[in-house]
């Protein structure tokens, strides 16, 4: 009898798991835009939309009542217990982010005597007051006359100028870095002030005469010798950049625009993120230009792209991640198979091909020349700034339609891709996600780096992306020196309890599964201890209701591993395919993981996740895409069947 109950509640669970894959194959289906991409919402913390609003005052656009309304009514429900605002939902108090919603809160309109306006300034007060804003909310409160550009560090325009020798150079910083200051550097250099019709000010988030202050303290992560340095140039720039001959500077701040006006990219924006953009219609105002001007305009008309109108809310986004969301969806479409499924996911495959970019040269061609471009970028246009990541992922999403459903068409493509990322890897072995040997770390010590986010040095789960690439294939640690050192490189940064770091995705659950699905992809034997310990720790951090999550605080700067989070629908996912990656489908643990998925599905097939799993910059900015909770477990849930349906239980691919 026993027996039989068993088998019955067996059938049972499978008929519940296929009915969760079938309605979330459904829900996922719903999104797909008629040309066959998906592209889902990308949610940062308050600072981007609280910046959309003090952009529009700085220029002295005409009112838009009804958006600032909706921008309002977001920026005050994402306001914390604390009465600050996060930089993650149920985060900790964040000085910059709550000066900036405050400020646009009442250039909206907010009366600074309402409840959740004195919440807000008390806990700024009661945190030393705004004096402990970062660098970018410093040079913001400049050019609106809050503080004076002593505040700021000096970003003398002729660094453009520098040779590549010599210790700074913006070819030697990361893009998202290169391309926000050299507008920046314009805007400093001609130091505009807001037009700010309101007249509006911050002064009583101050405990001081805000333009009394002086420049920022050390950050944390910054070394006090190199510091101590760079804050000596700082001093002697301040006092010798006025005598900088004018024909000197005016050479530099050509130099610059030229760098900017190759780079515009349309409606999509230079380097398609929203700081640059910003910066570079504050940088023709600045220069004289109007909102008729070509390069501004446009670039004016893509800010406005980026924006997220709902009926009683709006913010502003980051960026778009089309490319990003078409191929997971894929690759989770191929995992949950079906008549539905492998079509769409081949539309959307086939819509990523004129994606990839095969003529420009890049910025990362200054340190890689002899390397032809084949990458994708995560943006509809990108192109100086494909990505090491999108790259390998759209590679094997289309490398898996090919030998699992005879589709042609992709062969070129891969071919290209395969070049460039194996021209893209770093000498250490590892890959970073838009440049090589991106290692001048002395960097994040000068005044400006108080984010410590200047670089973008090789990390373990771009470089798992890309050994898992190369991989899935065909190439081996026997036959690839890439693939060799690429694990060698991932052997030595795993930490003592067996995790990995992952710096795009939150934090240590997201780095162990991209490494170990790229090791059994390489052909690393289960038994290895590297394995063995990875699994035993994601086993042990699972939560009592089945799911995984993990908080931002993972990134803390004094090392502790993971911090528990309650369980979200992403990460539980990641933890899943990383067992199953590992060889453990059947383990207790992921038939807890599995549970948990299903019980929390919602009434469309998907989740719900308010809590933030992604990553901008570590400690700095976080991410909530809102296509995570829609494809991830949906691939977890499909991958679980297909294992469970073999005998091999070994996962074949790459992801």
């Amino acid at each position: 009898m026993d027996s039989v109950n068993a088998t019955s509640r067996e059938a049972q669970e499978f008929r519940n798991l296929e009915s969760s894959i079938a309605s979330a194959t459904e829900g996922v289906l719903g999104f797909q835009q008629p040309d066959g991409h998906w592209v889902f919402e990308l949610e940062a913390d308050c600072t981007i939309p609280a910046e959309y609003v003090l952009l529009r005052h700085y220029l002295a656009e005409p009112v838009d009542a009804v958006l600032e309304a909706k921008i309002a009514n977001y920026l005050r429900r994402v306001q914390g217990a604390h009465g600050g605002w996060p930089l993650v939902h149920d985060g900790e108090f964040d000085m910059s982010a709550s000066v900036k919603a405050y400020f646009a809160l009442k250039m909206i309109g907010d009366s600074i005597d309402a409840p959740h306006m004195v919440r807000a300034r008390e806990a700024i007060h009661s945190r030393g007051g705004a004096i402990h804003s970062n660098v970018f909310t410093r040079f913001m409160l400049a050019m609106f006359g809050v503080v004076t550009w002593r505040a700021v560090p000096v970003l003398p325009i002729e660094i453009v100028l520098l040779p590549f020798w010599s210790p700074f150079h913006i070819n030697k910083i990361s893009y998202w870095a290169r391309t926000t200051m050299v507008p920046l550097m314009v805007i400093a250099a001609l130091k505009p002030r807001a037009k700010n019709p309101k007249g509006v000010g911050i002064d009583e988030l101050f405990l001081q005469d805000p333009r009394s202050i002086g420049m920022t303290a050390k950050a944390p992560h910054q070394s006090m010798a190199w510091f101590v340095l760079f804050r000596a140039l700082d001093g002697i720039l301040r006092v010798v950049e006025p005598m900088f001959p004018k024909s000197l500077r005016k050479r530099a701040i050509d130099a610059a625009l030229a760098f900017t006006e190759e780079r515009l990219n349309g409606e999509d924006g230079m380097g398609a993120i929203y700081p640059p953009m910003a910066n570079i219609v504050m940088m023709y105002d600045a220069l004289g230009k109007d909102e008729n001007f070509p390069p501004r305009a446009i670039t004016r008309r893509g800010i406005d792209k980026l924006l997220v109108i709902k009926d009683d809310e709006a913010y502003c986004q980051p960026c778009v991640s089309p490319v990003w969301d078409t191929t997971l969806t894929a690759h989770a479409l191929l995992e949950a198979g079906g008549d539905k499924a492998v079509p769409a996911a081949k539309q959307g495959l086939d819509w990523l091909i004129p994606k990839q970019e095969l003529e420009v040269k890049g910025d990362w061609a200054v340190k890689r020349p002899d390397v032809r471009p084949g990458g994708w970028a995560f943006q509809y246009n990108n192109a100086h700034y494909p990505d090491l990541d999108d790259t390998a992922v759209v590679v094997m999403s289309m490398d898996r339609m090919r030998r699992e459903h005879g589709a042609a068409g992709y062969d070129a493509a891969i071919d290209r891709a395969r070049e460039w990322i194996e021209g893209m890897q770093s000498n250490d072995g590892g890959w970073a996600a838009f440049d090589v040997n991106n290692l001048e770390y002395y960097l994040n010590n000068i005044p400006f780096s108080d984010h410590g986010a200047l670089l973008d040095p090789p990390t373990e789960d771009v470089t798992a992306r890309c050994v898992s690439m190369l991989a899935q294939l065909g190439e081996t640690a026997e036959t690839s020196k890439h693939v060799a050192d690429g694990i060698a490189y991932l052997r030595k940064t795993q930490h003592s309890e067996g995790s990995w770091y992952g710096r795009w995705g939150m934090n240590f659950i997201y780095g162990t599964w991209s490494v170990l699905c790229a090791l059994n992809m390489a052909g690393v034997r289960h038994d290895d201890p590297m394995i063995r310990k990875a699994a035993g720790w994601l086993a042990s951090i699972q939560n009592q209701d089945g799911g995984w999550g993990e908080d931002a605080v993972s990134y803390r700067l004094d090392y502790r591993g993971w911090e528990a989070a309650p369980s979200t629908a992403s990460q539980t996912a990641w933890a899943l395919l990383a067992l199953m990656a590992a060889g453990e489908v059947d383990h207790p643990a992921v038939a807890r993981g599995v549970e948990y998925l299903i019980a929390t599905q919602n009434e469309k097939g998907l989740w719900d996740e308010q809590r933030y799993t992604a990553t901008g910059f570590p400690r700095v900015f976080y991410l909530r895409y809102h296509g995570y909770p829609k494809f991830f477990p949906l691939w977890a849930l499909a991958r679980y069947r297909n294992l469970r349906n073999t005998n091999s239980r070994v996962v074949g691919v790459g992801m």
